[in-house]
């Protein structure tokens, strides 16, 4: 009786001992899955986007202060607003959320296609023009730019300008066209400035251009884009001040006759590539950065030059490609899902001794597009790790949606990009996971592409600030700094 007594107690104990072991590693299990995972809130994206078609009036918009300067006696710092699309009453109120994704989408289809033809890995030889962010057709709703407000000229009038990190020459559109798009603003008028110059056939900037031509000596440019849009003019000098504390004289910018296509609403573009004759490199700016806010968004930011990053930062190697200095390509060596390190070769990411490949942040493209192979890797984790995530088909580019319209909040895999010297910055599900309508649909926001090109684009990098440290070579990404 008593052996059977210490057997039976024996077995309790292995029970109990199994249990915990059980407990225990479902516990391990538990906590590793929450570390690769966060809550998308659901109700909040769809707030915000139902939020684009409320019918602000002129007396309810406020336009952001022009001008934040500050000194010291190590540098001097420029900050003017940076706005969405939606908070410029540029949208059309009579079309509804899902005709407002295609029209974005459909511009950032032909976006890619432009960077695509003009990347040093297109096969057919062409003038390597600069690129902008394309637009499509006359309609002056949402396209997922981003507008800066810049003074130019003497006295200073303000223009919404859209601004490119693909793009070196700025511009804007004159008096007098003679084909000129609708605008917010009124036309800029050089025979109302004290400080407009043009530019003699001569001049370095004039060489410095792609196209150019020579006219009762003075200098022509030309800007062609992959959608088939141009702008055309006088290749001049010009005041381009940072509100009423400080401005920079002489700035090389295209004065636009002729400016065909459909960059509606826009007075023109703010050149931020790498080139020498983009914004930054005339103005001498050892750094600049922005930060997007949500696409949606009416709130605003800023653009700033010669501002120190956040402490915080996630930096990565600003990588040269030898065929092109307007791109900013960045160090980018992996990708991981739900905490998992996909295995990614690294061929996937490199700049081949040809300029083809590489990695690019810009902030013209909205869609961060991967080379197909490494898309497809990145959606199949993710949907292998959210099979409880109700299925919704595929919506224009994307092919992966979800029917997220009884949920308020869903848990959904991490998404994060590893940077050479181990540096990881996470995305939140927001910038990966969009409603594409009012009622729920939201689809996951990466693509791929046939070419060898990779693309940071601006949805992912909506709520971080993206500094561009020319100085010491290297890009820096600080989360929630908007």
């Amino acid at each position: 009786m008593a052996d059977e007594t210490q057997i039976d107690v024996l077995s309790a104990s292995r029970l109990v001992f199994i249990l915990f072991l059980l407990i225990s590693s479902s516990s391990s299990s538990s906590e590793h899955l929450s570390r690769g995972y966060k809550f998308l809130d659901v109700s909040a994206s769809l707030q915000q986007a139902n939020g684009v078609f409320s019918h602000l009036t002129k007396d309810d918009y406020k336009p952001a202060v022009d001008l934040i300067t500050n000194s010291s006696p190590l540098n001097f710092s420029l900050s003017i607003s940076l706005h969405s699309r939606s908070s410029l009453l540029l949208t059309d109120y009579s079309k509804n959320y899902t005709t407002l994704t295609l029209s974005r989408l459909s511009r950032d289809k032909a976006r890619v296609r432009s960077l695509l033809l003009n990347h040093p890995a297109a096969t057919t030889v062409r003038r390597p023009e600069q690129l902008q962010s394309p637009v499509s057709s006359g309609t002056s709703q949402g396209s997922g730019e981003y507008f800066a407000r810049i003074g130019v000229g003497q006295p200073a009038n303000q223009y919404y300008m859209a601004i490119d990190t693909g793009s070196d020459v700025s511009w804007l559109q004159c008096d007098p066209c003679s084909d000129c798009y609708q605008q917010t603003d009124p036309i800029y008028k050089p025979s109302s400035s004290s400080t407009y110059k043009p530019l003699g056939c001569n001049t370095l900037q004039c060489a410095f251009l792609e196209v150019s031509a020579c006219r009762t000596n003075t200098c022509l440019y030309q800007v062609s884009y992959g959608d088939g849009s141009y702008t055309v003019g006088n290749f001049a000098t010009e005041t381009i001040s940072f509100g009423q504390y400080g401005s920079v004289p002489a700035v090389a910018f295209g004065c636009g006759h002729d400016n065909v296509g459909l960059f509606s609403g826009s007075a023109g573009l703010l050149g931020l590539g790498g080139g020498r004759l983009s914004l930054p490199s005339q103005i001498k700016a050892t750094s600049f950065s922005y930060c997007l806010v949500d696409k949606d968004s009416r709130s605003f930011s800023t653009l700033e030059f010669n501002s120190a990053p956040p402490g915080d930062s996630v930096v990565a190697p600003m990588l040269k490609n030898s065929l092109t200095s307007t791109y900013f390509y960045v160090g980018l060596t992996g990708i991981s899902v739900g905490g998992r390190a996909l295995k990614i070769p690294a061929s996937m990411f490199d700049i081949g001794a040809d300029g083809k490949g590489g990695v690019i942040v810009d902030s013209g493209t909205a869609v961060t597009r991967l080379r197909t192979e490494v898309y497809t890797l990145v959606r199949d984790t993710f949907k292998s790790m959210s099979p409880y995530l109700r299925s919704a088909g595929r919506f224009s580019l994307f092919d992966t949606c979800y029917d997220f319209s009884s949920e308020t909040t869903v848990k959904v895999p991490m998404i994060s990009f590893q940077f050479a010297g181990g540096k990881t910055l996470p995305v939140r599900p927001s910038n990966f996971l969009i409603p594409v309508d009012e009622k729920g649909k939201f689809c996951f926001a990466f693509a791929g592409t046939s070419g060898p090109l990779n693309i940071i684009g601006n949805l992912q990098q909506q709520g971080t600030r993206v500094t561009y440290d020319l100085a010491n070579r290297n890009i820096g990404f600080s989360p929630n700094k908007c």
